[in-house]
């Protein structure tokens, strides 16, 4: 079955750090390159194993984007660069929000204009801000809900 969504699998782990570090290059152009290795290293060293992964898988069943949470909080959401415009994390948000029921949140970075987008597309909005990341690091959050009705 094309574009499977499916729970994270040890053998993934590789493949994900990889789709990542793509997408984060891509979209996250005000980290610096020691920014992007000191947070590379927390996904590549467990970060992905303290959340709920669901993986969104092609035709081939090879990863193409996950998601990953905390309760009703996505921590993260990365979609494979070459995938990217093909609904994937569309999929993905929709599969969370009826996994998880009528509220979920979401800390997106405020220079990431593209997610803070993608999010209020989906209907999150924004019901706080924070100047530092979870790290510690300058790179203020935007704390977003999505709400059913």
């Amino acid at each position: 079955m094309p574009d499977e969504i499916t729970p994270y699998q040890d053998e993934d782990h590789d493949r994900l750090v990889d789709i990542w570090y793509r997408a984060v290059r891509l979209t996250h152009t005000f980290l610096s390159d020691s920014d992007l290795q000191f947070y590379r290293s927390i996904v590549q060293n467990g970060a992905l194993k303290e959340v709920e992964i669901w993986v969104g898988r092609n035709e081939r069943e090879e990863p193409t984007g996950f998601i990953g949470l905390d309760g009703t909080k996505i921590e993260m959401l990365f979609v494979d660069p070459e995938c990217h415009g093909m609904g994937i994390g569309s999929r993905l948000i929709k599969h969370v929000q009826k996994l998880k029921g009528s509220t979920v949140q979401v800390d997106v970075n405020e220079q990431n204009e593209g997610a803070c987008a993608f999010y209020k597309r989906f209907g999150f909005v924004q019901t706080g801000r924070s100047e530092l990341d979870g790290s510690g690091k300058p790179f203020p959050l935007l704390h977003l809900e999505y709400r059913a009705t």
